[in-house]
């Protein structure tokens, strides 16, 4: 709180500054006044760093202290020093024809806020850090803010009257009323001395045509998700954009934001303060989708450039990926084409073509889906977390909410509006109503949500790739079943997506026991056991990275079209000839993917050229990926006990003996993801078909 300020002096050190403050040779903000203009309002910005640049004295310093912890003050103070300056300048408006200079004779001068042609508007200090939107407090009010969130909702703009002016009916005499906040009570009754028919009959008129207004719209800003500390949700706050600050800013949108913290229906001079608060905007600053923080982005762009030496830096930055997770290294390399992504096209008559990869993790429970989801949220500049069975339809698209100002229904952005050039994560997929399902087949696409509720007709963008978690049909994935029954999603929603893996938890004592050792020892020391952390991506170095991979944007040669397109009619091929056992769907969208994979790992690479190297490792990863459903489903074609048989034999005959005893038959079969009951069955049809004998210790003999 300001105490003792000397506003008379203050005064004078503002219209020092405005009048002496050069930039390149130029008196800056004096410049900027004799280019006002009458026909329309400007924004005049005064740079708090220009006040420390002009001066690093005592006062001066002060004088920006005080700015930021009574700004609605000053702001007042700065408008009336550029409107002396004005005059002083002479500074010549073309009269508005829209505006007359008198009505029925008598003069319409008013207050300055009628003829102000320009909105004075504080920015803060380049290198102030920015607060937590939960950390504003009510010591704040009155003081200029600054702060960093995602717009959730934006309101129509409406118009907001500054100034009233009101006509006496009897005497014809002019009234104006300051307005300055979003209600007030307009004034009823005329108080000039000169009204004919007494304070009785004195009623007053509205003149809107001679009323100031100005263009409002509210927006609703939503802290981001890693401020959220965990198991709280996430705070919001409102802020209200005046004159040129509207229509900039729409759902979906991460910003800073600059203004001055208000309670709800405060007016100056009255002790009128609300539970509510918001924001009165003085300025405010749009995040591109993948924006670095440049100071971290200058301490590793060396280290970059020293990875960009290592031959295998592909495989490096799949490690870097969740290294704490056992295994998983072609999911992790898939992953990471996820953050690097296509090359979005937009053709000339309108279509446009995707850039972003969508992924299905299809498994059992407990091989880190989840886990990998989560790590792509943090690892990722932009990403939104959900669940299949806590978001609804209206959750992922946009949800109606009623304007607190106007009392009309409005849109607030979902989950995959919000996430508009990230990456939506979706755990429990499969957990999600069809009826909600549905609203993903047109932001998998077309990248948009086509809005039509309580009267709102719209279409939103929804650029965003869809990183998708789910469980299989029946709880845990059933080798006795078809892929078909066991994913239990429809063929045009899976065609949709680039690549689906599936992760099933076989029993395997080798891997087990590796699992295990790898496990405890991430608990024990924090890192994964083997692995050489300075050979790793820190997590800030791999978002840097992926963030300098957009700025290349590949095409495919002419000369790779030929053998892209054979390739793609051989997976149909074969996927033709297997019809019985196919374990996915090779459509036109496969091809796409195709490109979309190869321009993904040129930009890894840092080339704006597709090579031969880049289709290749794309048809590898599909391959990989097509392999995942087709080893799970080995078992469709024969029964357990034939296959338990000719695993039995094929050891026999490793080891070139007749006799194995049973513990190595019950690893064996365990190994292979058999049952106990299903190895008992096997060992009685075949010991009473005579192929092998067994002894009172179980041990089998195979008979010659």
């Amino acid at each position: 709180m300001v105490i003792g300020v000397d506003y008379a002096n203050e005064r004078g050190l503002c219209k020092r500054f405005l009048e002496q403050y050069s930039e390149n040779g130029r008196v800056h903000y004096i410049e900027k006044i004799e280019h006002l203009s009458a026909d329309s309002e400007t924004l005049f910005e005064i740079r708090l760093d220009d006040l420390q640049k002009f001066s690093n004295d005592d006062e001066f310093t002060q004088f920006t202290r005080n700015i930021k912890k009574n700004t609605l003050r000053y702001v007042g103070i700065f408008s009336e020093t550029i409107d002396e300056l004005i005059r002083e300048h002479q500074v010549v408006f073309t009269q508005n024809e829209q505006m007359p200079s008198c009505v029925n004779g008598v003069s319409l001068a008013g207050p300055t806020a009628l003829t102000r042609t320009f909105r004075v508007a504080f920015v803060s200090e380049a290198n102030e850090p920015l607060m937590r939107l939960r950390e504003i407090r009510s010591a704040h009010i009155g003081t200029l803010v600054k702060f960093k969130g995602i717009c959730t909702r934006v309101s129509d703009v409406k118009p907001l009257m500054e100034v009233a002016c009101f006509t006496c009916e009897i005497c014809d005499s002019v009234t104006y009323q300051e307005v300055s906040g979003e209600h007030f009570a307009p004034l009823i009754k005329c108080t000039s001395g000169s009204c004919r028919g007494g304070p009785s009959a004195a009623y007053l008129m509205p003149e809107t045509r001679n009323s100031k207004f100005v263009g409002f719209q509210e927006a609703k800003i939503q802290e981001l998700s890693e401020d959220v500390p965990v198991g709280h949700t996430p705070r919001s706050v409102t802020v209200h954009l005046k004159g040129h600050l509207t229509r900039g800013l729409g759902p979906g949108e991460t910003v800073d934001v600059h203004g001055i913290y208000l309670p709800a229906g405060f007016k100056p001079m009255q002790n009128n303060l609300l539970a509510s608060t918001f924001i009165d905007v003085t300025a405010i600053r749009k995040h591109k989708s993948n924006t670095i923080n440049s100071e971290i982005e200058g301490d590793v762009l060396q280290k970059i450039e020293k990875y960009r030496e290592d031959q295998n830096l592909y495989s490096r930055l799949a490690e870097s990926i969740a290294p704490e997770i056992f295994g998983h290294t072609d999911v992790k390399k898939a992953l990471l084409l996820l953050l690097s992504s296509g090359v979005s096209r937009n053709l000339q008559d309108g279509v446009s073509v995707r850039g972003d990869i969508h992924i299905c993790l299809m498994g059992d429970p407990g091989v880190a889906k989840s886990q990998l989801l989560k790590h792509m949220v943090q690892l990722a500049p932009r990403a939104v977390y959900t669940t299949g069975r806590g978001s609804s339809g209206v959750g992922l698209t946009a949800a109606i909410q009623k304007d607190a100002v106007t009392g009309e229904m409005i849109l607030e952005g979902g989950a995959l509006v919000l996430a508009d050039k990230g990456i939506c994560c979706i755990d429990e997929f499969d957990k999600m109503d069809e009826s909600d399902r549905t609203a993903i087949h047109e932001v998998m696409e077309q990248q948009t949500v086509s809005i039509a509720k309580a009267g709102i007709t719209t279409t939103l963008n929804a650029r965003t790739a869809v990183l998708a978690a789910a469980n299989p049909a029946f709880g845990r994935y059933r080798m006795s079943a078809t892929p078909q029954e066991n994913i239990n999603l429809p063929a045009a929603l899976l065609s949709r997506f680039d690549l689906l893996w599936l992760i099933v938890d076989t029993a395997d004592i080798e891997n087990d026991i590796a699992l295990a050792h790898h496990v405890l020892h991430v608990h024990k020391c924090g890192q994964a056991p083997g692995v050489d952390s300075s050979n790793l991506m820190s997590m800030d170095e791999l978002r840097t990275y992926v963030y300098l991979c957009k700025n290349f944007h590949p095409y495919m040669p002419e000369e790779l079209t030929e053998y892209v397109a054979s390739a793609y009619a051989e997976m149909r091929f074969a996927e033709c000839n297997a019809a019985e056992h196919a374990t996915g769907y090779t459509t036109a969208r496969t091809l796409l993917s195709i490109l979309r994979l190869s321009q993904a790992l040129a930009r890894l690479g840092w080339s704006e050229k597709v090579t031969e190297r880049d289709v290749d490792e794309a048809l590898r990863l599909m391959k990989m990926s097509k392999m995942s459903l087709a080893a799970s489903n080995i078992q469709v074609e024969e029964d357990v006990i034939t296959c338990i048989f000719k695993i039995i034999r094929a050891w026999v005959d490793s080891q070139s003996t007749s006799v194995v005893a049973w513990e190595d038959v019950q690893a064996l079969v365990s190994k292979n993801g058999f049952a106990s009951e299903a190895l008992d069955a096997c060992v009685r049809e075949y010991e009473a078909l005579g192929i092998w004998m067994k002894d009172d210790k179980k041990n089998i003999t195979f008979v010659q």
